[in-house]
């Protein structure tokens, strides 16, 4: 994650956060933040925290994620949460919310994931 910026910042009982700029490296033709910089923060927060959950032998992929993209944002620093809304044995289900600067929600994404054996 290191070459797009994105540093972990924060980690509750029930939540990872982390950090990642809007500059050249995530910003789309148009100068917005681009969607899928904000989709590739949602599922590396969803997965690392989801990695968290998991004994040791276990780890997490992603089966699915949606991402809806609320508001623009053209330079600064967003920071995002992952915050379980199910840890089962076989699943986890993630919501992400990632806000601007000044806390306004720009994107709210879901990540499922498969808990499977590492080999």
């Amino acid at each position: 994650m290191e070459p797009l910026g994105i540093v972990f910042t924060a980690i509750g009982h029930d939540s990872l956060t982390a950090t990642m700029p809007v500059d050249e490296r995530t910003r789309q033709p148009y100068g917005l933040l681009h969607g899928g910089a904000s989709a590739l923060l949602a599922e590396t927060l969803g997965s690392t925290a989801g990695m968290l959950c998991v004994d040791e032998g276990q780890g997490c992929v992603g089966i699915e994620i949606n991402a809806n993209h609320l508001r623009g944002v053209r330079s600064g620093t967003v920071t995002g949460t992952a915050r379980p809304l199910h840890v089962g044995r076989s699943t986890q289900v993630w919501e992400i919310r990632i806000e601007d600067g000044g806390g306004r929600l720009v994107c709210v994404s879901r990540l499922t994931l498969a808990v499977v054996a590492m080999r």
